[in-house]
C-alpha cells in the first residue's frame, strides 16, 4: 500500500492541465465491444480503473494497441468466452465499478454476457437494479449465484420497448443504451441520465451508425439497427478534476490557471463554487483562479445558510460534493452540505475534525461546515484515503494544513487522477510517493 507524505501550508502557483474524463472512459471503453470494427478513442486518462478496463478487454479477446499518449486502438473481432469463467476475468472484473457495464454491449451484440458483482468505491449502498430491469425489460434473462458472485444474462432476441427509469443512473443509462442500439424496432428511455458523459456516449455511438435523438435530454429514443461501424472518438476533459483544483486553488490561496477544462459542459459546476465565494475568471477554455486570502459563502436572500446539495445532472454532480465540503473549511460563514445519494461519503469528515476543521455531521447524509476564514491553519496528520473522491478532499486540506500529513491508501486516488503528485510538485506542492 502506497502513501503520499505531505508538508503543507505553501501557496501554490502556475498552470495545471485537465486529464480525460474518468467516467466517460469507463463507458466508451466498453462500447468499443459493439462492433468489430476499429474504434480509436483518444484523450483516455492514464488511471488505474481506465487501465484495469483496458487490461480486461485485452483479456477478453479485443486487440488493444497503444497509438500515443492516451490513444488507443481497439478491435473487438473475436471474444474468448472462456476467458469470461477464469479466475482472472472475475479478480479483474470485481475490483472495477465500470465493468458492470460489460452486460449492455456483450448483450446486444452476442445476446449473452457474464460480470461478476462490481466492486469500486466504498460510498454505501450502490443497487444495480436499474441496469438489471431496463436490459430485462429489452428481453434479457438474469441468472445471479450468490456462491460465485457472478451475474449471468442471456436472450434468445432484443426487442425495443418504453421504459421509464426508477432512477437517473448513469451507468445504468450506458448499459441499457447500448443493448438497445442493436435491438430490433424503437427504445424509448426516459428519466435517463443527462450527464455529458451519456452525451458522449450517444455522439459516439451515432457516429459509429447507431440511430439515437434526445441527445442530451432525459428523453433517448433508440431505433434499432443491425450493425454498428469502426469510429474515432475523444474523451471530454474531466470536470471533476476541474472541480478540485478550483478547490485546491481556494484553500491554498493559489494563484492557478486551469487549463482544457471543456467549459461548455461543466453546468453549474462553477456557479457552486461561485456562491462559496471563490473568485474565477474564464479565459477561453482556461479558467483562472487568483490568490484570494479571504472567500465568503453566500447566504439565501432571506438570510438563512445556504445549503449546497447533490442531484442528477443538470444538478451538482455527487462526485464534487466532497471537494464542496473541504473548500468550505477555509470559507468565511457556513454552509449546509448535504449529499442525498449515498450514506457513506461524508464518513471521511472525521479526519477533518482532527485536522482543525469546524465540521458538525449531521447524519450520514448531512454536514455543516462553519468556515475558519484562514484565521485558524489545519493540523497535518495521518489519514486513508476511503474513495476516490474523498481522498482527494483529504489531500486538498492536508496541502493547506500546517505541518506535515500522511495520506495511506492513495491507490484509491490513482484509480480517478493522473500522476497526481507529479502535476501537484510542478505548481509548488511539497508531496511525495512513499511505496
Amino acid at each position: 500500500m502506497s502513501s503520499f507524505e505531505i508538508y503543507g501550508g505553501k501557496q501554490l502557483e502556475g498552470k495545471i492541465k485537465v486529464q480525460g474524463a474518468k467516467n466517460e472512459a469507463l463507458q466508451v471503453l466498453c462500447a468499443t465491444l459493439l462492433t468489430e470494427e476499429e474504434v480509436i478513442i483518444s484523450n483516455l486518462p492514464n488511471i488505474e480503473d481506465v487501465n484495469r478496463l483496458i487490461e480486461l478487454l485485452s483479456g477478453m479477446g479485443v486487440k488493444v494497441r497503444r497509438l500515443a499518449a492516451g490513444k488507443f486502438s481497439f478491435e473487438a473481432k473475436e471474444i474468448d468466452f472462456s476467458y469470461l469463467e477464469t479466475e482472472d476475468f472475475f479478480q479483474k472484473a470485481n475490483r472495477l465499478r465500470g465493468s458492470i457495464m460489460l452486460l449492455g454491449p456483450m448483450l446486444g451484440r452476442f445476446k449473452k454476457a457474464v460480470a461478476p458483482r462490481p466492486g469500486g468505491d466504498k460510498i454505501g449502498r450502490r443497487k444495480l437494479d436499474t441496469h438489471f430491469t431496463g436490459l430485462s425489460k429489452l428481453g434479457a434473462k438474469f441468472d445471479y449465484s450468490p456462491h460465485s458472485s457472478l451475474y449471468k444474462v442471456s436472450a434468445e432476441h432484443l426487442k425495443g420497448c418504453y421504459m421509464l427509469l426508477d432512477e437517473a443512473s448513469v451507468t445504468g443509462t450506458a448499459n441499457i443504451l447500448m443493448a438497445a442500439v442493436l435491438s430490433e424496432g424503437k427504445t424509448t428511455i426516459f428519466n435517463a441520465a443527462c450527464e455529458p458523459y451519456i452525451l458522449q456516449l450517444c455522439k459516439m455511438l451515432n457516429q459509429m451508425g447507431a440511430q439515437i435523438s434526445g441527445l442530451g435530454s432525459n428523453l433517448l429514443i433508440i431505433n434499432g439497427v443491425q450493425h454498428l461501424s469502426a469510429c474515432q472518438h475523444t474523451l471530454l476533459p474531466d470536470m471533476i478534476e476541474t472541480g478540485s483544483f478550483i478547490g485546491l486553488a481556494a484553500l491554498t490561496r493559489s494563484q492557478i490557471t486551469i487549463e482544457n477544462v471543456g467549459y461548455e459542459y461543466l453546468g453549474i459546476i462553477p456557479d457552486v463554487f461561485a456562491r462559496l465565494g471563490i473568485q474565477m475568471e474564464r479565459i477561453g477554455d482556461n479558467i483562472f483562479i487568483p490568490s484570494q486570502q479571504s472567500y465568503e459563502i453566500e447566504n439565501y436572500m432571506d438570510g438563512s445558510i445556504m445549503t449546497i446539495s447533490d442531484a442528477p445532472w443538470p444538478g451538482f454532480t455527487p462526485d464534487l460534493i466532497s471537494i464542496a465540503l473541504v473548500t468550505a473549511i477555509q470559507a468565511k460563514g457556513s454552509v449546509l452540505i448535504h449529499q442525498k445519494m449515498f450514506e457513506s461519503r461524508l464518513f471521511f469528515v472525521d479526519k477533518l475534525i482532527d485536522m482543525g476543521a469546524q465540521i458538525i455531521l449531521c447524519d450520514p447524509h448531512r454536514a455543516t461546515v462553519i468556515g475558519l476564514n484562514h484565521q485558524y491553519p489545519l493540523r497535518g496528520t495521518v489519514m486513508t484515503s476511503p474513495d476516490i473522491r474523498a481522498g482527494v478532499a483529504q489531500l486538498i486540506a492536508a496541502l493547506s494544513a500546517e505541518g506535515k500529513s500522511i495520506i495511506r491508501n492513495i491507490e484509491q486516488i490513482d484509480r480517478g487522477y493522473q500522476n497526481i503528485d507529479v502535476r501537484l510538485q510542478a505548481l509548488g506542492a511539497q508531496i511525495k510517493r512513499i511505496d
